[in-house]
């Protein structure tokens, strides 16, 4: 049986008519995308280069004192703080140093015990009042800013000592109000998406910032 033949055996939608696709509709809205997603970065970083360089010279003291960076967030946001803590321990460029940083989304035991035994907002606090020390840094990803669990880490690592790092999105939500925060590198859209985009394209900023200023 050739490949074309098995191909529609198993998916026969693939040879229906095809004459209501409008592709050059769908070619216009991948632009549209691109576009948007790129006034989004423009308008964040325009709005927030300081506080990206502040945050920057934050971690960058914190490693020279021997401190230890810590990230979460929930859903899609807690790959941000997995990717974040995968860039800073093994940089992919030549003669750049591994820094040392937890990724507070990776133990799913303790996370589980933790929200079963005590409730989901404990689940990254549990772990900082075991694991962070004074003069630490905990960075925090949270596309709306209300995450309860976020909110009462960020408390924890205040009273601490901690140095903290939110990014947030959309109005900036409580982690924007907080005075638990020390900086809130807020994107202003309504779209989850493009506030992914720009957190991404941020921490990478950050990385590269932070070894130039080590």
């Amino acid at each position: 049986m050739n490949n074309n033949k098995a191909l529609s055996d198993l998916y026969p939608f693939l040879n229906e008519n095809k004459k209501g696709v409008n592709t050059e509709l769908l070619l216009a809205s991948i632009q549209e995308k691109v576009a948007d997603s790129i006034n989004a970065k423009q308008a964040f970083f325009q709005k927030n280069e300081h506080k990206i360089l502040r945050s920057a010279q934050i971690i960058a003291q914190c490693y020279q004192q021997n401190g230890h960076l810590f990230a979460m967030g929930n859903g899609g946001s807690s790959c941000d703080a997995a990717h974040i803590t995968t860039e800073f321990m093994h940089p992919v460029t030549t003669g750049r140093k591994a820094l040392s940083f937890t990724n507070l989304t990776a133990d799913i035991a303790t996370m589980t015990a933790v929200a079963n035994d005590v409730g989901n907002a404990h689940i990254f606090l549990r772990q900082l009042l075991c694991l962070a020390r004074k003069n630490d840094v905990l960075i925090g990803f949270s596309t709306s800013g209300n995450s309860k669990s976020l909110i009462k880490a960020f408390a924890q690592a205040k009273e601490m000592g901690l140095s903290t790092i939110g990014f947030s999105g959309q109005t900036g939500g409580e982690m924007a109000k907080s005075n638990n925060v020390d900086i809130c590198l807020t994107v202003e859209t309504d779209s989850i998406h493009r506030v992914q985009e720009s957190h991404l394209t941020t921490y990478h900023i950050l990385w590269d910032l932070v070894h130039s200023l080590l």
